[in-house]
């Protein structure tokens, strides 16, 4: 067992599921990832009717999301060995590092991280704290504001879900539209730990354009810097000019995680997604607003058929394909730096 650590401890430096590092040491980042997860719905894990096994038959369709009634093994990412060679493939495309954000609700795995970061030599940065309401357990509900927060403040000074395995950041804290009581709670938790132990937010907004935004302002009304939180998914929440360039005027981090879902249909809200022309052209907009220091970038691949064992593009999408799109397009060597290397930097060193 490791020994529990101070806030001086992490202060200045990342903290990965290995251990602390220098925040010079961390090198191209995937800001939002999930490595081994189970992100099925609540009342469908007992079902031991998982669907088809994924083929090149189905993997699209599967992706589409249309016309195959079970597909639970879609939703598990719980093979380790897969997971391992994954990850080693986003190395060998460029990557370096990736924060796994896989919180209470989705069967986090600490150990397995650990497992396949020594496996592998990528830098994982485990989250923690909690997913959105409906998959929370129930006992959360009578929880209050400061029993959440003691307990994320010990999953990244003492260690997470039953480990030594230490978080490195909070999240992805869940919320949805309408905000329920128990996520602004959560939120509220995910506030003093930060104010705790000097982390950053990654936050989980819900299918409704002005959700971010309310985020943010629920933020400055309790007097948290909103330039320490993330905020997740854009590319399925916001699409129009106005509204991003007004969220990123609030100080907080605009996160495009959905890249290399290139169909415009979204299984989940009624919604055109967008393909990742035009996520550059909207990153390139908070550009020219002089917000670079203010994007990230990821996949957020949470299910098996968007891994490349399955059929799907994998975490190396970003750096074998999207990098030379973006030179294509005008970026700049330091602008895609700053994207990949030194947003990711600051915000995942303790402060």
């Amino acid at each position: 067992m490791t020994r529990p650590v101070t806030r001086e401890d992490l202060r200045g430096k990342i903290q990965t599921v290995l251990g602390t590092i220098a925040p010079e040491t961390l090198g191209r980042t995937l800001m939002h990832e999930h490595v081994l997860c189970d992100i099925r719905p609540p009342g469908t894990r007992s079902d031991n009717d998982l669907g088809p096994e994924i083929t090149l038959e189905n993997v699209w369709q599967l992706n589409y999301g249309r016309g195959i009634k079970r597909a639970g093994r879609k939703y598990m990412l719980d093979l380790e060995n897969i997971a391992l060679r994954e990850v080693e493939m986003m190395k060998n495309d460029g990557g370096d590092a990736m924060v796994e954000l896989t919180c209470g609700g989705l069967s986090p795995d600490p150990a397995g991280l650990r497992r396949i970061s020594e496996g592998t030599g990528v830098h994982l940065i485990m989250g923690c704290g909690y997913y959105v309401n409906d998959y929370q357990d129930p006992k959360n509900h009578g929880r209050t504001v400061e029993d959440f927060a003691k307990e994320m403040t010990g999953q990244i000074l003492t260690g997470a879900w039953g480990t030594d395995v230490r978080a490195g950041m909070i999240g992805e804290i869940g919320c949805q539209s309408p905000w329920t009581d128990l996520e602004k709670r959560v939120m509220r938790a995910a506030f003093i730990t930060a104010a705790e132990t000097g982390s950053a937010i990654n936050v989980h907004p819900g299918r409704d354009p002005d959700q971010p935004q309310e985020v943010a302002n629920f933020a400055r009304t309790v007097g948290h810097p909103t330039e320490r939180i993330v905020i997740s998914h854009i590319d399925r929440t916001i699409f129009d000019e106005t509204r991003l360039l007004r969220l990123a005027d609030s100080g907080v981090t605009i996160e495009f995680d959905l890249f290399g879902q290139e169909s415009s249909y979204y299984g989940l809200s009624d919604i055109d997604m967008p393909n990742d022309a035009t996520r550059l052209q909207l990153i390139r907009a908070l550009i020219g607003h002089g917000h670079l220091d203010r994007v990230v970038i990821s996949h957020d691949i949470c299910y098996r058929t968007r891994l490349a064992s399955f059929g799907g593009h994998g975490y190396g999408h970003i750096f074998r394909n999207v990098v030379p799109m973006m030179k294509k397009r005008g970026y700049s060597q330091e602008e895609i730096d700053a994207i990949l290397v030194r947003n990711p930097r600051r915000l995942l060193t303790f402060v």
